[in-house]
Parts: structure tokens; C-alpha cells; sequence
């Protein structure tokens, strides 16, 4: 075999040829560095004393389905520089690794099209050398996401178990990139994100979330001149929630024959009228459902004029109409959807602020998403760092083969 070869194919560089061995089904090649190549690893002198050495075999690219092997010894040298013992670095590979750097790239590049398992079972070695590769990787590239250029971000949290096990996630809503993953939810999550933005001087413009209480004192303390967006898709929700509610109640107050009727309404009064099939009959069951009692119909057509918040001209036209949905449903005197209403009052400004900056969690969501298709095609990740990592590198990720 050739030095230009042994560079080519297996990325080693100033090493020569020896010989080659067969065992068990595996290549072995030995190779070796020549005296007169000999440096000193931390100031480059010539002036080095060889001083024995160390054997090593290292794993490298696989000719086939055959594992490959580079065997050699590591030299100790002393530098009449630096007047210290030490082994000499390999350029082929990391300190201490098992395997080349090749190896490393080619595991990697088979990582972007397989599972960690098919990968450690197609290069024959054990599945946590392929998870140290890339967890090694998602260091160097994520560990610390640049945070000068952002612009416009996205708080939510989202469960990741059962036990209350909570991760808080920022997005950059410009390259649908994760910038921060903390543990838990709520403020003291947040804490080292700010940290980072505040040391970055990035200029938050626009910040969308839900009408967490917390979230909403922890971007107002540290983000004073940011707008703070709240999500229509979250506002939405949280009436849906209040239509549910109040079909539970009434449900427990009805007669038998309107037990039955309203039993199967719940779905159909969420659902989004364009999406009702007549297949089902589902249309004819939701006028039969809103008949039968009058509080429940008034409820629902408010939920679904509310609709209309986001679909005005402009901002002083939406507020006009965000008023006037909030008197006419606080004259509807139905406790629960008086309570909502005064929750939007609250709330106005942000929600209002929709129209000067037009963003919102919607793409935290899809992100969130496969956060949990990833965690439920690894059966869970024992450890959070390197969750932590996936997550931050999800972006670049092929979606169906992010476990």
C-alpha cells in the first residue's frame, strides 16, 4: 500500500506503510512515523529524544462490510524546548479516541440517512461510540447558538414525560432555528438565556407567546423595548377550552334525551367549521347540539366570530372589533365566557400587536412536534444534554429520521 493511499482513503498523513494482517475477518494495516518526522507536539522542535512508545489500534473506514484497523505505536518524545516527556498528537485522530477522524466524518455522513443503532450495527461497534461521535459533533457546531443577529423569537414549553418533567424552548422565528432549551418552565428556566442575550446585545424586536403570567414579567424585566405578541392559535385554543367547559356543565344539568345529544358535541363544537364532513353527518349534529340549548349555541358562534379578530383591514379596525366582541360577550351573561372576555381586555395590547408584528408560536409548535416524534423514536433520552443538542441541530435535521 502506498503513503498516497493510506491519506486518500483513511485520512492518515505522514505515516508510511508496513504491513498488512488478517484477523478474525478484520483488516489490519500497520503503519509507522518515520524518525526523521518526528516533532514536538506543543512547540514544533526538531530537537526531540525518542523515548520509547505506546501501541495503539485504531478503528478505521471499513473496506466493505470488512472492519479496518490502523496499528501502530504512538512515540514518547522529549523536547529539549519545552524539557518534557510527552506522546507525540495524531493528526488522524482526536486524543484518546478509538477511531480516525475519517471514521468519525463517515459515521456522521451515515447518521444523516440512519438511526444511531443501524449505524453502530453497520460499522460493527457498540451504539454509545456512535452517540459520543455525535454528540461530539452537535458540541462544536450547537453547545452555544449565535444570538447577535436575532430579531423576532417565540416562547413556549412543552412536556417531555410523565412526573411534571417540563423544557422550555426559544425560537428564532427568522431561521426556524432553536437558540435556547432550559430545564423546567416558568422564569428561573429562562434565566441563562438572558444571560446570553443580554452579553450577545442582540435587539429583540417582537416576541410571541402564549398569556403566560410568567413568561410575560420575564420578557417585560428583560426585554423592555420588545412587543410582546400574544399567539392567535393559543387565544383560540384557550376559548375552545372555555366551550368545553361550558358544554361539561351543561351536559350534567340536561335531561336524558339532551344527555344524548350533546354527548357526542364536544369534538364538533372545536372543530373548525370548513373542516365538518358530511360523511358523518356532522354539520346536521352540530345544528342538533345548538338547538337544544341556547347558551351553548351563543357561546359557539362567539368562538367563531372571534375568528375574524385576525382577518380586519388593520390594527384600529381590529381593535374596534375586539371591543365590541368583548361587550357583546359580556352582555351574554354566561359566567365562563365573561371571565374570557375580560382576560382579552387584559391582554389587549398584545394582542392587538398582532398587526405590527405579524408572527407567532405556529412554527415553535411544529418544532415541538418533533421534539416529541424524536424523543418517541429514541424511547426517551437518558441523557438531557445530548437531547439538548438534537434539538438545538432539529432544523438541519431530516425530520422522519431524527431518532
Amino acid at each position: 500500500m502506498s503513503t498516497s493511499l493510506l491519506y486518500q482513503a483513511f485520512g492518515v498523513k505522514g505515516y508510511k506503510y508496513m504491513a498488512t494482517r488478517y484477523l478474525c475477518g478484520d483488516v489490519v494495516f500497520e503503519i509507522f512515523r518515520p524518525q526523521e518526522d518526528l516533532r514536538c507536539s506543543a512547540c514544533g522542535s526538531i530537537r526531540v529524544i525518542h523515548r520509547g512508545g505506546i501501541a495503539r489500534l485504531i478503528q478505521g473506514v471499513p473496506i466493505g462490510k470488512k472492519r479496518v484497523w490502523l496499528s501502530l505505536e504512538v512515540p514518547r518524545m522529549e523536547c529539549d524546548e519545552c524539557d518534557v516527556v510527552r506522546q507525540i498528537q495524531l493528526g488522524f485522530a482526536e486524543p484518546k479516541a478509538r477511531h480516525t477522524k475519517a471514521f468519525a466524518r463517515y459515521a456522521l455522513e451515515l447518521s444523516r440517512h440512519m438511526t444511531i443503532q443501524d449505524v453502530a450495527d453497520h460499522l460493527g461497534v457498540d451504539w454509545d461510540t456512535i452517540k459520543g461521535i455525535q454528540k461530539t459533533y452537535l458540541e462544536r457546531r450547537f453547545k452555544k447558538p449565535r444570538l447577535r443577529g436575532l430579531k423576532h423569537l417565540a416562547i413556549d414549553e412543552i412536556s417531555i414525560g410523565h412526573g411534571q418533567r417540563y423544557l422550555t424552548v426559544v425560537l428564532d422565528l427568522e431561521s426556524g432555528a432553536v437558540v435556547f432549551v432550559g430545564q423546567g418552565k416558568g422564569t428561573e428556566a429562562l434565566e441563562p438565556f438572558w444571560r446570553r442575550l443580554r452579553a450577545s446585545r442582540a435587539r429583540i424586536r417582537a416576541v410571541a407567546m402564549d398569556m403566560s403570567a410568567a413568561y410575560i414579567r420575564a420578557v417585560r424585566d428583560h426585554l423592555p423595548k420588545a412587543a410582546i405578541v400574544f399567539d392567535h392559535f393559543h387565544i383560540i385554543k384557550l376559548c375552545n377550552e372555555k366551550l368545553s367547559n361550558l358544554r361539561r356543565t351543561l351536559y350534567h344539568e340536561a335531561t336524558a334525551l339532551q344527555k344524548k345529544v350533546l354527548k357526542g358535541a364536544r369534538w364538533l363544537l372545536l372543530k373548525n367549521p370548513d373542516n365538518l364532513t358530511r360523511k358523518r353527518n356532522e354539520k346536521k349534529r352540530l345544528k342538533a347540539a345548538l338547538k337544544l340549548n341556547e347558551p351553548l349555541a351563543l357561546a359557539y358562534y362567539l368562538k367563531e366570530d372571534l375568528r375574524q379578530l385576525w382577518s380586519q383591514p388593520g390594527k384600529r379596525q381590529a381593535g374596534v372589533f375586539l371591543t365590541d366582541w368583548c361587550r357583546r360577550t359580556k352582555a351574554s351573561g354566561i359566567p365562563i365566557l365573561v371571565k374570557f372576555a375580560s382576560l382579552l381586555t387584559v391582554h389587549r395590547r398584545g394582542i392587538l400587536a398582532w398587526y405590527d408584528y405579524r408572527i407567532s408560536t405556529g412554527p415553535l409548535e411544529g418544532t415541538n412536534n418533533k421534539i416529541k416524534t424524536m424523543q418517541r423514536m429514541a424511547y426517551g433520552y437518558r441523557d438531557m444534554e445530548f437531547f439538548k443538542l438534537k434539538i438545538y441541530a432539529l432544523h438541519e435535521t431530516r425530520y422522519e429520521l431524527v431518532g
